[in-house]
């Protein structure tokens, strides 16, 4: 996709949830794209590969946080299980002040992402090759983050395992799902509550241009994660918390 295509077409499915976008950013977003399809072709990072389809699906989708929680720009942030990037890279290149850590445990998508970060000249951003269940228990990062997101492939249960921890008191986990999760969600409610957090909303909504629903839900950290959660690697996924 040429760049003023690609540049008009961003700019409309960004509007359509509110956000304004200029040049600088425009770029990086191009830059982005460009990189991951190049890379893809090397290493599996992701199945939509149409420039279209990740506009909408990946980066518009990673971007529809805004509508459920407002950034000041400054807070520190930790992505979860990020994989090719999503969403922790689009929302800084939005919010080029926010504190980002990006954690997978694939060291070669870590490769990639670092040389997205290079290339577009980000700051303020920290890659961490390891398990989330492993991290969750170090000092270093545990209860340190305004906000934890993640949009990788869990139930509830064990991604409230996998990120609360991560989180500072009155902070908040954003977690993306697509459709069809509220049964989930309800079984999920106990273990967040177990993990310290407390769900505050969840804002269910289209993709532009599409018939895709999504939830962003919200979770709040009000109290403190007990010390032997998460539990050792493996343990959250295989016997998700009731």
């Amino acid at each position: 996709m040429e760049y003023e295509e690609f540049k008009s077409e961003l700019i409309k499915q960004l509007k359509k949830i509110d956000i304004e976008i200029d040049e600088e950013k425009v770029i990086k977003f191009y830059k982005y794209m460009n990189l991951l399809i190049e890379w893809n072709k090397k290493i599996n990072l992701t199945a939509i590969i149409e420039p279209n389809d990740i506009i909408l699906k990946h980066f518009v989708d990673s971007l529809s946080l805004v509508k459920s929680i407002k950034l000041n720009g400054d807070e520190s942030l930790i992505d979860v299980g990020t994989g090719a990037g999503f969403p922790g890279i689009p929302i800084k290149i939005m919010f080029p002040n926010l504190k980002i850590i990006l954690i997978d445990s694939l060291n070669k998508r870590l490769l990639f992402l670092n040389e997205v970060i290079n290339i577009l000249g980000l700051d303020k951003i920290e890659l961490v090759h390891g398990r989330a269940e492993d991290l969750g228990k170090n000092s270093n990062y545990r209860e340190k983050y305004d906000l934890c997101v993640s949009r990788a492939v869990a139930n509830i249960s064990t991604l409230s395992e996998y990120c609360i921890p991560f989180i500072k008191l009155n902070g908040y986990f954003i977690c993306y799902k697509a459709d069809g999760c509220m049964n989930e969600i309800n079984i999920g409610k106990n273990a967040i509550k177990v993990l310290g957090g407390k769900i505050k909303n969840i804002d269910e909504f289209v993709l532009p241009d599409s018939d895709m629903s999504r939830n962003v839900i919200i979770i709040d950290k009000i109290k403190n994660t007990p010390n032997k959660y998460p539990r050792k690697a493996g343990i959250p996924v295989k016997e998700p918390l009731k």
